[in-house]
C-alpha cells in the first residue's frame, strides 16, 4: 500500500457506513451500518468477515474492558456481547425526545465513553452531546445540534473536539482530567464540498476529518491548518481509523445514503471500507470502564 492511496477491502454497499474501531488483540477492524441496523468485523485485509444484527439502528459500537462491545441505539447504551449475540441495558437517556437517536461514539484514556444523540430526520436541533462514566454516570455537556460528530482528544489529553455537522463546524474545547469541558471555539470551518463527519485525531496532534458528500478526507494541525486532503472514489465518507500492528493503516467507513441511483452507478463502491497507509500513526483504542 502507498501513502494515502485508498484501496477497497471489503465492497460492502453499506447504507450507512460509520464508527471504525480497531481492535488490537482481535487484530480486526469493527465498524457498524447505522441503517441496516448491523454491526460488521473484517481482519486488516478486509478477510474473515463476520455480521452481525441488532434490533435497532446502532450508531457506535466500542471496545470495553472484559471483551464485550457498548453500543448506542436510540435512547439507551447497551453492552452487546459477540459471544451470545445477547445486549444488555447499560443507560437509558432521552426518554422525552422519541425522534432522536445515537451517533458517534468516542471512548477517552480514562476509560469514559463520549457519544451524541441527533434528530434522525436530521432537521431539529435537538442533538446532544453526553459524557458516560463510572465515577460521575451520565452527564450532558453541550447541546443545540442537528447532527452530532466526531468526539475525540487530543494526545495531550487538553483539547476536545466536537462537531456540529450541519453547520460545517468542528469546535474545540479545553478538557481536565475530570472530563469538564470549557472554551468551546471554533477549531475549523469546512470550505468547500461536503459536510465533518467523524474525526480522529494522530499521534502528532492532527486531526482528520471524513467530509460526507465531500468524497475526500482532510487532515489539520492543531492550529487550525489544513495539511493534507486525501481524495476518495466515493462521495460519502463518514469515519476514518487508526489500525494495524503499527497503528499507520487507516481504516474509512462510506455511505450510499442520499445518493441517486445515477450517482450510485458512477460509484459502485459507495458504502465500502476502505484503507490506505500513513507516515504517522495513530493513538492507541481506550477501553469503555463500566465500573
Amino acid at each position: 500500500m502507498n501513502l494515502y492511496q485508498p484501496e477497497c477491502i471489503w465492497p460492502l454497499a453499506a447504507t450507512l457506513g460509520e464508527g471504525p474501531v480497531w481492535h488490537p488483540e482481535d487484530k480486526a477492524l469493527y465498524f457498524v451500518d447505522i441503517k441496516q441496523r448491523a454491526i460488521h468485523r473484517c481482519a486488516e485485509d478486509g478477510s474473515r468477515r463476520q455480521s452481525w444484527t441488532l434490533p435497532a439502528e446502532v450508531g457506535f459500537a466500542l471496545p470495553m474492558h472484559g471483551g464485550d462491545f457498548v453500543c448506542g441505539l436510540p435512547g439507551r447504551i447497551e453492552r452487546f456481547s459477540f459471544e451470545s449475540g445477547e445486549l444488555s441495558a447499560i443507560q437509558e437517556l432521552e426518554a422525552d425526545l422519541p425522534g432522536n437517536r445515537l451517533n458517534d461514539g468516542y471512548v477517552d484514556r480514562h476509560g469514559a465513553l463520549w457519544f451524541g444523540s441527533m434528530d434522525n430526520a436530521e432537521v431539529a436541533s435537538s442533538g446532544s452531546l453526553f459524557r458516560l462514566s463510572a465515577n460521575e454516570g451520565l452527564q450532558h455537556k453541550d447541546g443545540g445540534y442537528v447532527i452530532t460528530n466526531g468526539p475525540c482528544v487530543s494526545p495531550d489529553g487538553r483539547t476536545f473536539y466536537h462537531t456540529d455537522t450541519l453547520e460545517k463546524t468542528i469546535y474545540a474545547f479545553d478538557i481536565d482530567d475530570s472530563g469538564n469541558l470549557s472554551n468551546k471555539r471554533v477549531f475549523v470551518r469546512i470550505e468547500g464540498s461536503g459536510y465533518p463527519d467523524g474525526t480522529a485525531v494522530d499521534a502528532d496532534g492532527a486531526l482528520w476529518v471524513g467530509l460526507f458528500a465531500g468524497a475526500r478526507i482532510e487532515r489539520y494541525a492543531a492550529s487550525g491548518q489544513l495539511l493534507d486532503t486525501v481524495s476518495m472514489p466515493c462521495s460519502n465518507i463518514t469515519k476514518v481509523a487508526f489500525g494495524g500492528e503499527d497503528l499507520r493503516t487507516v481504516f474509512v467507513t462510506t455511505a450510499r445514503k442520499g445518493l441517486t441511483e445515477e450517482e450510485l452507478s458512477r460509484e459502485p463502491l459507495a458504502g465500502g471500507v476502505f484503507r490506505f497507509r500513513v507516515a504517522s500513526p495513530g493513538q492507541l483504542q481506550h477501553l469503555y470502564l463500566p465500573e
